[in-house]
């Protein structure tokens, strides 16, 4: 499955599919949120939401890619990730684009 940010792909004709979309709402556990808390005050990166971002666009990118697989497409063009905030200490990561199929001509 090719994904790009792009909307063109070079060398390739396709056809749009329609909308696709993964999405995953996140948290650390309250042990983290008070470490990470103490870390605000001497500032730095909190590693632990770093992580948790991470994880949370590897899933989100995923069930897009398996919405895609389910709707017969080739790949995902104009590709993008959206976040918010649920609450403290929880977000909400969206992976979206648009699914094509390679065209005959």
């Amino acid at each position: 499955m090719l994904i790009t940010t792009t909307e063109q792909i070079a060398g390739k004709k396709y056809e749009v599919i329609g909308l696709v979309q993964g999405s995953t709402i996140q948290c650390k556990n309250f042990g983290y949120d008070i470490t990470q808390s103490f870390k605000q005050l001497v500032g730095g990166e909190l590693g632990a939401y770093t992580e948790m971002m991470n994880q949370a666009r590897a899933i989100a990118l995923q069930r897009m890619i398996d919405d895609a697989e389910r709707q017969g497409a080739d790949a995902v063009v104009c590709m993008r990730y959206s976040t918010s905030s649920v609450s403290q200490g929880a977000a909400e990561m969206l992976a979206y684009g648009t699914a094509v199929r390679w065209s005959a001509d």
